[in-house]
């Protein structure tokens, strides 16, 4: 089987992230912040490692406002919905996951003002485009670090330095981009940074989580036990408390953690490295075959590792099927979750057949793909 759904799920992982999972249910196995028992603290290790490992690849000052959450959807609803107010303004781009989207539909309802920037057929943003957007009550900028259908790389330091100096919070979606592409808060004045922890960073699924800016407050969408303060009916207030209710998915935050120090210790250059080296080679090869329209920037320094195709003759899903079929090649078709940006790219009556590699993909495997599409080019057009 060749693997090229990595904007999904990435898979494999890596040998570490299945030993330290397997470890914490054989050997931990305790819940952490219940008690005082060697392993209920050992347990509770396990979430401070991580929150470190996390600290050290995005670049936070503060571990204690790391917040876990089972995805970056609940992330990105509790940055939104914790912070937003009725008669606030929200601007954000037409590439964005449905994540935000719908969210962002119901608050739209509840008297949130919402702006939705277009953006270029190649999914590119143009800052200048926020501003223009911009309106007296503007007070929140969300924006996905990169597109999940057609990896286009958004100019999140630019717009960071707008929201800077105009006032507003910006919140990220880094669920294309972590482990991709370097992602600083200071840097790039990020204020809530979402994060999703089975792409990108190599962790299982059912992990994720924000980080909140020190001396920004926002809202819990739920409150319940935390193992703290429990002589009190009411919610704690301080973090990582306040947003951590019930039992965390403790062996999947062990996963998540070793993934992160995996890139720490590969070193995201040079997993930049080898994603662009094999973004290349199929870009140029897809370029070769006839019938095959890409989508998107088709330039590997200006999107992650993910590519979106479509092949005349045949539905999105048809060419999926028989890549998986004839040549044992897993591929994603369809809109995505993100019908904006298929919209915006001209995709969304048919859809896209996306490829996304990852760091374990291989050279060889890239060759598979392109002679499979090839091969499918040629029958097509003898239909």
């Amino acid at each position: 089987m060749i693997y090229l759904d990595n904007a999904a799920t990435s898979w494999p992982k890596p040998e570490s992230v299945y030993q330290v999972m397997d470890n914490f249910n054989r050997n931990i196995g305790a819940n952490p912040g219940r008690g005082s028992s060697s392993k209920t603290l050992e347990a509770g290790e396990v979430l401070l490692d991580t929150r470190e490992a996390l600290a050290k690849l995005f670049h936070l000052p503060d571990i204690s406002r790391i917040i876990f959450t089972k995805n970056i959807t609940e992330a990105i609803n509790t940055g939104l919905k914790g912070y937003l107010n009725p008669g606030d303004h929200i601007i954000t781009s037409s590439m964005e996951h449905n994540a935000v989207v719908r969210p962002l539909s119901v608050l739209s309802k509840a008297g949130i003002e919402v702006t939705y920037v277009k953006c270029a057929p190649d999914g590119s943003l143009c800052p200048t485009d926020i501003e223009k957007a911009w309106q007296k009550n503007t007070r929140m900028i969300c924006l996905t670090a990169a597109s999940n259908v057609s990896g286009t790389i958004m100019p999140i330091k630019e717009v960071g330095l707008i929201c800077r100096e105009r006032g507003a919070v910006f919140m990220v979606d880094s669920a294309q981009g972590a482990g991709h592409i370097p992602i600083d808060v200071s840097e790039q004045n990020i204020d809530i940074l979402t994060f999703t922890g089975h792409k990108g960073l190599f962790g299982p699924q059912g992990t994720g989580g924000f980080y909140l800016r020190p001396g920004l407050e926002i809202r819990s969408l739920i409150e319940g036990g935390t193992g703290s303060s429990s002589d009190k009916t009411v919610q704690p207030s301080f973090l990582p408390d306040k947003f951590e209710s019930g039992t965390p998915n403790t062996p999947g935050i062990a996963g998540l953690g070793e993934g992160v120090n995996f890139i720490l210790k590969t070193g995201l250059a040079a997993i930049q490295r080898h994603e662009r080296k094999l973004m290349d080679m199929m870009i140029e090869g897809l370029k070769q075959i006839p019938r095959v329209t890409i989508y998107g920037p088709a330039d590997s320094k200006r999107q992650t590792s993910v590519l979106s195709i479509n092949l005349k003759g045949l539905e999105c899903g048809e060419l999926s099927f028989l890549l998986d079929e004839r040549f044992g090649i897993i591929t994603r078709s369809g809109l995505h979750c993100a019908p904006l940006a298929h919209d915006t790219i001209g995709t969304f009556r048919q859809g896209t057949c996306r490829l996304s590699i990852s760091y374990f993909t291989k050279q060889e495997e890239i060759q598979v793909l392109l002679q499979g599409i090839a091969q499918l080019s040629k029958e097509a057009n003898a239909v």
